[in-house]
C-alpha cells in the first residue's frame, strides 16, 4: 500500500471507545466500537454506522483502522457494530438480511442519534453485506438516517447475488454458504464479553446459528424469501441520498446501473477497476481518495455543507483500456468518463451476428448448434474477485474445444463499450432444463483473448425467475442472455470474440441433463458509448489517504494455490483453490488469528450429474492460555433430481472439543 498516504494528524483529535453495548428492545446487547472527536460532547457530530457480522474485534479490524478513525478526525463518529449473534454481540444469527437484522439496525440508529456526542444525524456505509443492509435499512426510513454509501451490493437478492445468475445456480451458493457457516460459528472475545460467559455465548451460537445455505437451496425460485431485502421490489421506499459504488472486477457492479435508473431520490454512482474492496486500498488500481469522496458526501447530506458533489455528473466510470489476459492485475489502464445519469438512453447499440466462426454486421440466417462438455468455463475466474490473489480469468483460448466461438475481423476504429451486452436467440432444446452461457472477449493481434464480460441463463427462467417453465419439446422459444455490465475500450486492430456454451464450470452448477441447443436468429447487441464533452470537465480524484493501518506481527506468511488436474484414467477433472491467510498477532488486542480455506470442484466432462464441490474452513484464535478453533466442511453434489448436501462442524477450545455437529439433506431440484 505504498501509494496510500497515511494521515496521523487530523483537524480534530480522536478518542476511541474500544467497546460499548447498545441495548436492543428485547434486552439483547450489541457490541460497538466507536471512534469520535475528543470534544464531540461539546460539539456533537453525525455518526457513520457500519453494521456487519464479520467480527469487529479481528475480522474487519484492518480496514476499520484505516477508515473509521479517518472519519472521526474529520468531524464524524465512526461506529462499527457487530450484528446480533456475531462477533462480540449477544444472541444468535439465523441467516442473512432477516427482519431481525433490520429491526436491530433501526434500534442502533435510534440509539446513536440520542447520544450526547451525536448531532442526531446518522449515515450508513458498508461493502457487501454492509452495502446490502444499508439499502435495506434505508427502505425502512429511520428518521435519523440521512444518507447511505453502499459498495459492492445489490438491489435484487435473487437475480444478482451469490445465489443465482440468470436463474442458474452459482457455485458461490455453496462457497459463500460454507464461508458464512464458518464465520457464524466463531466465538466472542473473552476480553470483551467476560471470561465467565464467552463459552456459553459460543455454545449458544454453535447450537443455533445453523447452516443458512440450506434455505438458499430450498428456495430455487424468486419467491418471498428473496423478495425480502430486495429493494428493487419498491425503489421508492428509499428516499435518502444514496451513493452506489462498484468495480469491474467485483461481482456486484450491475446494481449501480439499475439503482441509478430507478431510485427516486438524490443518487450517485461510481465504478472503478476495483475488486471487492474499498477503493482507497483496492486492486486492481488505480486507487482513489475514496475517504475524501465520502467526506464530501457526508458533509453535503449530514452537515448541510454544499460541497458541489451533487452538481457533478451522476455516474462516473473507469473506462478500461486493453490488457493482456492474466489471473491478477495490479493496475488496469484506462480513463475516467462520466454520464449525466443512467437509463440506457445515450448509449447506442451495435448488433453483430454469429455464424460459421465469424461475428459480423451481416445477418446470415445460419443456425447454430451448441453443446459443451461439462468442464466448459475452465478459463473463467472466480465469480467475485477480491483483488488479493490470482483467481481472475485466464486467457480465453483455454476454452478452445469447450465453447463455440465467433470472432469479428480486426476493428478499423476504437470501440467503447459501456453497459450490458445482450445475446438474443430462438432456442430449441432437446432437454426440459438446460443452461446457456455467453462470454465476450477482446482478442489482440497476437491472438490472446481477455475476458470482458460473461452471462448465463437457465432457459427455464427465460420468462420469469418466479415461475420457471420447462423447455418445450420440438419448439423454439425466444431467450435473452444479459451479460454483466462492462466499461471497456476495444482498440483498433483488436477483434471481439463471442463464445457460447451449455456449461460454465466452476462458476455455475451444471444443468440436470446433458443438453444440445439449436439456436436461430442469434444476435449480439453491444452497448456502444460515443465520446462525450462531459468527460473533459471531470476533476481528478484526490490521491488515496487513510488513517494508520493496524499494527501486526506476522508469524507465518500467507499463501494461495490454484490448480486444475485431470485424472486420465477416470476422466474426472478437479479444480482447487487453496488459501492460507497466514498467522498474525494484532498488537492492540494481543489476539493471534489464522484462516485457512480449501475449495475443491470435481466433474466429469461427459456427466453433469458428476459435479461435486467441497469447501473446508479452519478459523483459529489464541491469546495467552485461551484458544478457540472452528473447523467446517460442506459438500454439495448436483445429482439429476436432488442437491445432496452434507456438512460437519467441530469447535474446540484449549480444553478440547466444545461441539461436533453434522448435517445431511437431499433437496429436490426445481428446474435448476
Amino acid at each position: 500500500m505504498d501509494d496510500i498516504k497515511i494521515i496521523t494528524e487530523f483537524p480534530r483529535t480522536i478518542r476511541e471507545i474500544e467497546n460499548t453495548w447498545i441495548p436492543m428492545p428485547d434486552g439483547a446487547k450489541l457490541a460497538a466500537r466507536i471512534w469520535l472527536p475528543e470534544d464531540a460532547d461539546d460539539d456533537p457530530v453525525p455518526a457513520i454506522l457500519e453494521y456487519l457480522p464479520y467480527r469487529k474485534r479481528d475480522g474487519t479490524v484492518d480496514r476499520d483502522h484505516m477508515t473509521h478513525p479517518y472519519f472521526a478526525g474529520h468531524g464524524y463518529a465512526g461506529v462499527r457494530v457487530d450484528m446480533r449473534g456475531t462477533g462480540d454481540s449477544e444472541g444468535v444469527c439465523l441467516g442473512e438480511y432477516l427482519a431481525q437484522e433490520q429491526d436491530d439496525a433501526l434500534a442502533v440508529i435510534d440509539w446513536l442519534a440520542k447520544q450526547p456526542w451525536c448531532s442526531g444525524q446518522v449515515g450508513m456505509i458498508g461493502i457487501s453485506w454492509g452495502g446490502f443492509n444499508g439499502l435495506q435499512v434505508a427502505a425502512r426510513r429511520p428518521k435519523a438516517l440521512g444518507a447511505v454509501i453502499s459498495l459492492c451490493s445489490t438491489d435484487d437478492r435473487y437475480a444478482d447475488d451469490i445465489h443465482f445468475m440468470g436463474g442458474a445456480m452459482l457455485t458461490d451458493n455453496l462457497n459463500w454458504g460454507a464461508t458464512a457457516f464458518s464465520i457464524a460459528n466463531t466465538p466472542p472475545d473473552p476480553v470483551i464479553v467476560g471470561k465467565d460467559r464467552w463459552r456459553s455465548m459460543w455454545e449458544e451460537r454453535l447450537d443455533n446459528n445453523g447452516l443458512w445455505m440450506l434455505d438458499w437451496f430450498r428456495h430455487q425460485r424468486r419467491d418471498d424469501f428473496y423478495a425480502h431485502g430486495s429493494v428493487c421490489e419498491n425503489y421508492a421506499d428509499i428516499e435518502v441520498p444514496v451513493y452506489m459504488v462498484g468495480g469491474w472486477a467485483d461481482g456486484y457492479t450491475n446494481a449501480v446501473f439499475r439503482t441509478l435508473e430507478h431510485l427516486p431520490g438524490p443518487k450517485k454512482g461510481l465504478i472503478g477497476p476495483w475488486a471487492h474492496k474499498y477503493p482507497h486500498f483496492a486492486k486492481p488500481g488505480p486507487r482513489i481518495g475514496f475517504l475524501q469522496e465520502c467526506l464530501r458526501w457526508w458533509d453535503q447530506h449530514l452537515k448541510g455543507i454544499d460541497t458541489g458533489i451533487m452538481e457533478e455528473p451522476q455516474l462516473r466510470v473507469w473506462l478500461q483500456d486493453p490488457v493482456d489476459p492474466a489471473p491478477f492485475h495490479d493496475q488496469r489502464p484506462g480513463r475516467w468518463i462520466a454520464e449525466p445519469g443512467w437509463s440506457g438512453a445515450g448509449v447506442d447499440t451495435r448488433t453483430l451476428f454469429p455464424a460459421d466462426g465469424k461475428l459480423s454486421d451481416r445477418e446470415t440466417g445460419v443456425g447454430l448448434t451448441i453443446r459443451s462438455p461439462q468442464n466448459a468455463g475452465a478459463a473463467s475466474g472466480t465469480w467475485c474477485l477480491y483483488g488479493a490473489v490470482a483467481d481472475g480469468p485466464l486467457d480465453q483460448n483455454g476454452e478452445a474445444g469447450l465453447m463455440t466461438a465467433f470472432e469479428t475481423e480486426p476493428l478499423d476504429d476504437d470501440l467503447d463499450l459501456l453497459g450490458f451486452p445482450l445475446v438474443h436467440a430462438d432456442v430449441l432444446s432437446d432437454a426440459s432444463q438446460a443452461n446457456i452461457a455467453a462470454t465476450l472477449s477482446a482478442v489482440d493481434e497476437g491472438g490472446h483473448a481477455t475476458l470482458i464480460s460473461f452471462g448465463v441463463l437457465n432457459l427455464t427462467h427465460r420468462n420469469s425467475h418466479a415461475a420457471p417453465e420447462a423447455m418445450p419439446e420440438g419448439t423454439s422459444v425466444a431467450a435473452s442472455i444479459q451479460l454483466n455490465a462492462c466499461g471497456q475500450r476495444i482498440t483498433r486492430g483488436q477483434r471481439l470474440r463471442l463464445a457460447l456454451g451449455t456449461a460454465y464450470w466452476p462458476v455455475i452448477w451444471p444443468g440436470q441433463t446433458d443438453a444440445t441447443l439449436t439456436l436461430s436468429n442469434t444476435r449480439l447487441d453491444l452497448p456502444v458509448r460515443a465520446g462525450r464533452d462531459i468527460d473533459a470537465t471531470l476533476a481528478p480524484f484526490l490521491p488515496p489517504e487513510s488513517a494508520p493501518p493496524l499494527e501486526t506481527e506476522v508469524l507465518a506468511q500467507p499463501g494461495f494455490e490454484r490448480r486444475r488436474t485431470i485424472d486420465h484414467i477416470t476422466g474426472i477433472e478437479t479444480f482447487e483453490r487453496v488459501s492460507d491467510d497466514g498467522t498474525e498477532t494484532h498488537k492492540h488486542t494481543g489476539i493471534t488469528v489464522r484462516y485457512e480455506n480449501h475449495e475443491t470442484f470435481r466433474i466429469h466432462p461427459n456427466d453433469p450429474n458428476s459435479a461435486i464441490c467441497i469447501q473446508r474452513w479452519r478459523k483459529s484464535y489464541a491469546r495467552g492460555d485461551w484458544s478457540a478453533e472452528v473447523e467446517t466442511e460442506v459438500s454439495v453434489q448436483a445429482l439429476a433430481d436432488v442437491w445432496r448436501i452434507k456438512a460437519s462442524l467441530t469447535a474446540r477450545d484449549a480444553e478440547g472439543v466444545v461441539r461436533e455437529r453434522k448435517w445431511s439433506e437431499d433437496i429436490p431440484r426445481d428446474l435448476v
